[in-house]
């Protein structure tokens, strides 16, 4: 398994490339990986800029703002890393609001956020409407494997040493989530792209078939 070595600010480049590269319609891109600890959110938000001066407007969409209410995310406990994996996301929210309406005959709005999980109340936020050649970038964790239909997903892959290291200590309950996600999904194996993220200042995109 073979790693290029890339700088961040490269990799974004490289990535904002690829996405323009893409057809000329509406699309949606994931960015999936660990939580706070890949870094997912800081990519998506990178990758905004140069996509909106390639002129394909870009749309911010937190999974975060997507998940379920606490009553539903916490049944079996606050720190349940099954329930985390498989009862957090409100996956079909996400294709409703946000991916339907990006498809052939859809509405071409989208919601960005339905859930405020601070508040654990609706967003009530309003539809915001993506121009053709627009972007939807989609950041979170455990976003492969569930039939979501993005068009590009960069997956940002940490080993489980560094996995370890980067998770906060009062969120180690959960590693055993992002375990079971490697598994049975075996995220690596179906995005179209993998970075390695152990270090984030030097990032590595895998390069299939070195």
């Amino acid at each position: 398994m073979r790693y290029r070595p890339i700088s961040p600010s490269s990799l974004v480049t490289e990535l904002t490339a690829r996405i323009d590269a893409l057809d000329q319609r509406r699309i949606a891109v994931a960015v999936d990986g660990a939580d706070t600890a890949a870094g997912t959110a800081e990519l998506a938000d990178a990758l905004a800029g140069p996509l909106r001066l390639l002129g394909r407007p870009a749309v911010r969409v937190p999974a975060r703002g997507f998940l379920r209410p606490a009553s539903l995310r916490f049944e079996h406990g606050r720190q349940n890393p099954d329930a985390r994996y498989s009862d957090w996301l409100d996956l079909g929210g996400l294709r409703r609001e946000v991916l339907d309406p990006l498809a052939g005959g859809g509405t071409g709005e989208v919601l960005p956020a339905l859930w405020d999980p601070g508040r654990d109340r609706a967003t009530r936020l309003p539809r915001v409407p993506v121009p053709e050649r627009g972007v939807v970038l989609v950041d979170g964790e455990f976003l492969l494997g569930a039939g979501l239909a993005f068009d590009l997903v960069v997956h940002l892959w940490l080993s489980p040493p560094a996995l370890r290291r980067r998770v906060p200590e009062e969120s180690a309950w959960a590693l055993p989530a992002y375990a079971r996600y490697e598994e049975e999904v075996g995220p690596g194996t179906l995005a179209d792209v993998v970075v390695r993220v152990d270090d984030p200042r030097h990032p590595a995109v895998y390069e299939p078939g070195a």
